[in-house]
């Protein structure tokens, strides 16, 4: 999909506030109402906009402890790596779970009330698995920067 500056500019914003109204959001990228509410709706049509949700504060819901967890299967086979990934899916700690290029299998983020909660989490739930091999935890100390806004750059207008 070919991006306009507009079209930055609209995405830019909705990742800032997704609850501006389209009138608000007309008037801050420089556009009528209805076209800017049309190049929103094609962006949800496209799939371009997954969904709108809210954004919450992990600390102030008692989940102080991020873990960044990489894991080494047993074996690797397209069985198992699927297996392991529909299993990872299920577990409410882990909230992102990425495949790895390079020595690592999958890198897990995982997020904890505390790290009694993270130690029962990977003794009785994660580890119980046979699938994994190795299991290392780097514990997150200080937060310098956790965003879900994109940089995005415009094509041309």
């Amino acid at each position: 999909m070919k991006m306009q500056k507009s079209d930055m500019k609209i995405l830019a914003a909705l990742q800032h506030d997704a609850d501006i109204s389209t009138s608000d959001l007309a008037a801050k990228v420089n556009l009528s109402q209805s076209p800017c509410w049309r190049r929103v709706n094609k962006f949800e049509e496209s799939g371009l906009i997954r969904r709108r949700v809210a954004l919450l504060d992990r600390q102030k819901l008692g989940l102080e402890v991020v873990v960044f967890a990489t894991v080494n299967l047993n074996q690797i086979g397209k069985q198992n790596l699927l297996a392991f990934e529909r299993t990872v899916e299920s577990y409410p700690e882990v909230v992102e779970c990425y495949t790895m290029a390079g020595i690592w299998d999958y890198m897990l983020k995982i997020v904890c009330r505390d790290i009694r909660h993270y130690e029962d989490f990977v003794r009785n739930t994660l580890s119980a698995s046979d699938a994994i091999r190795e299991l290392h935890s780097h514990i997150a100390v200080t937060e310098i920067k956790n965003t879900t806004e994109l940089p995005l750059v415009a094509e041309s207008e």
